[in-house]
C-alpha cells in the first residue's frame, strides 16, 4: 500500500483504515465534504484513510450499484459505507487493480478478512459482521454477474450521478466521455512560481536537486510527476511558490494587473489568484471574502510568499452586497471567482460529484447572476471584469457570460479562453489542468 502511518516504521492495520474510511463516507453521504471528514481521523491513520478514501469517492457510483444487487436493506449508514469502501478495494484484481489510477492495491481474501475484523471491532457492527461477510464473499464468487446486472447504469459505469452525466453528455456530444473519465485520474501536484522571490529555473533546479521530477506548464508553473507534502518541498517556507492548478493560474495572467492599478479580487479565498495578482504588478488590491475564517488562511499565505504588507487589504463581506464595503470609489480590474458547483475540480476534490444536487447548478447559477451584476457596478469605466468559475456546466459558464452581456450593452467581451474543459487522460502531469470557464468584459466610457 502506497501510504504510511505517522510512524516510520509501522502502517496502520488495513482493518483500522477501512473503518475510518468508512466513517468518512459515512460522513460524505450525510452531506458534509470529504475534507472536513478526514480531519475527524486521528492522526496516525489519516495519510491511509485519504488514499482508501479518495479512491472510494472515484469509484462510489459503481460500488453503491453492485452494494444494492447484495443488500435489500442497509442495517445502517456505516454499515453501507463499510461495505462501499471494501467493494471498491476489490473492484479490480492484479494488474489491473494496479491501472486504477489511485488505487490501493491489496490481496482480496486481505480485504475481506480486515472488512470483517473492522465490523466485529466496532459496537455498531459486530452483529453484522456475518452479513458483510457474506456480501463480501459473494461478489468474489459472483462477480462477473453482478457487474453485468449493473452494466447498463450511468452511475455504475461513469462513477457520477445520471443527473451529471445527462448534462454532460447532452452539452458536449463528442468530449462528455474523456470529462468524466478524467475526474476519475488523480490530479498531479501543480505549482505557481513567486516570482518576486524565484525564478522558475531556480525552483526547477532545486527540485532536480533534491530527486525530484517536475515539468513547466504555463508561463510560471510547475507540475509534479510524483505529489509529495507541500511543506517537504524546496522553497516552501522561503515562499518560492504556491500551489494552484494549471487552469487556474491563467486567471491574473487574463485581468493583467498593471502598477498603480486599484483592484478588486471578490471571493478571494483561499487566495492563490490574489497572491498571483501580486506577483505580476505593483497594485492596490481589495480582497474579499465572505468567510473571515477561509480569510485567515489568505493571510498566512501572503506573509510566506512575501506579499503582505500596506497595498493589500482584507476584508469579510459579501460581494454581491454592496453596501456593506464599498466606498464608492470605481476599480480598473475586478476579479469576479464566484461561487459554483466547483464540477471542474472533481479529480481533485472526488466527493463533489455526490455532495451535488441537480438543482444545486441552477440555485448557483442565480447566485452568480446577483454577484455580478453587483460588482459591475464597481467597475470604472474602461475598466475591465474576469468572470471566473470552476465549473463545465454551461448554465455557469457559457449561458451566463451570454445573460449578463444581454442585461448590460455597455459591457464588451474581450479575448479569453472561455469554457476549458478538464484534461488529464492521456496527458502528462505538465499538460493537465482541470475544468475552468473565463469571459473578460470592459466597461464603455
Amino acid at each position: 500500500m502506497p501510504t504510511r502511518s505517522d510512524s516510520p516504521h509501522l502502517a496502520p492495520p488495513l482493518s483500522s483504515v477501512l473503518l475510518s474510511s468508512a466513517g468518512v463516507v459515512e460522513g460524505v453521504l450525510d452531506g458534509r465534504s470529504l475534507t472536513d471528514a478526514l480531519a475527524d481521523v486521528e492522526s496516525s491513520l489519516r495519510p491511509a484513510s485519504q488514499a482508501v478514501s479518495f479512491h472510494a469517492m472515484r469509484y462510489l457510483g459503481w460500488a453503491d450499484a453492485v452494494g444494492r444487487e447484495l443488500v435489500q436493506r442497509y442495517p445502517s449508514v456505516l454499515f453501507e459505507s463499510l461495505l462501499l469502501v471494501s467493494l471498491t478495494l476489490l473492484k479490480e484484481e492484479g494488474e489491473a487493480a494496479a491501472a486504477l489510477p489511485g488505487m490501493p492495491v491489496y490481496a482480496p481474501h486481505t480485504v475481506v478478512d480486515q472488512a470483517v475484523t473492522a465490523a466485529s471491532r466496532n459496537r455498531g457492527l459486530a452483529a453484522f459482521k456475518g452479513m458483510l461477510n457474506a456480501c463480501l464473499r459473494r461478489f468474489l464468487r459472483e462477480r462477473a454477474a453482478l457487474e453485468a446486472a449493473v452494466a447498463d447504469s450511468p452511475e455504475a459505469q461513469w462513477n457520477h450521478p445520471g443527473w451529471w452525466v445527462r448534462q454532460l453528455a447532452v452539452a458536449y456530444p463528442q468530449q462528455w466521455r474523456e470529462i468524466l473519465a478524467s475526474a476519475n485520474v488523480p490530479a498531479p501536484l501543480t505549482l505557481r512560481v513567486n516570482r518576486r522571490r524565484a525564478s522558475r529555473e531556480q525552483v526547477l533546479a532545486a527540485f532536480q536537486a533534491a530527486g525530484l521530477d517536475a515539468e513547466p506548464t504555463g508561463q510560471s508553473g510547475l507540475a509534479l510527476s510524483t505529489p509529495r507534502p507541500v511543506t517537504q518541498l524546496p522553497g516552501f517556507a522561503e515562499g518560492w511558490w504556491s500551489v494552484q492548478d494549471a487552469g487556474a493560474q491563467l486567471a491574473a495572467e487574463l485581468l493583467a494587473p498593471a502598477a498603480g492599478m486599484r483592484v478588486l479580487d471578490a471571493c478571494a479565498a483561499p487566495g492563490g489568484k490574489t497572491a498571483h495578482l501580486l506577483e505580476l504588478a505593483d497594485i492596490d488590491l481589495l480582497a474579499l471574502d465572505a468567510d473571515a475564517g477561509r480569510l485567515a488562511r489568505v493571510e498566512q499565505n501572503l506573509e510566506r510568499l512575501g506579499l503582505a504588507g500596506g497595498h493589500v487589504r482584507l476584508q469579510a463581506a459579501d460581494a454581491a452586497d454592496l453596501d456593506s464595503w464599498w466606498d464608492g470609489k470605481p476599480f480598473d480590474a475586478v476579479l469576479a471567482d464566484v461561487p459554483c458547483t466547483a464540477s471542474g475540480i472533481v479529480r481533485r476534490h472526488p466527493d463533489i460529484r455526490w455532495l451535488r444536487r441537480e438543482n444545486d447548478v441552477r440555485r448557483t447559477a442565480t447566485l452568480q447572476a446577483r454577484i455580478l451584476d453587483a460588482l459591475w457596478r464597481t467597475v470604472a469605466p474602461g475598466g475591465r471584469l474576469l468572470y471566473v468559475t470552476c465549473s463545465v456546466f454551461p448554465i455557469e459558464g457559457t449561458r451566463q457570460a451570454l445573460e449578463f452581456l444581454q442585461r448590460h450593452p455597455e459591457a464588451v467581451r474581450l479575448d479569453a479562453p472561455g469554457q476549458l474543459l478538464p484534461v488529464a487522460v492521456d496527458a502528462t502531469p505538465g499538460a493537465q489542468h482541470d475544468g475552468f470557464f473565463y469571459a473578460l468584459f470592459a466597461k464603455q466610457s
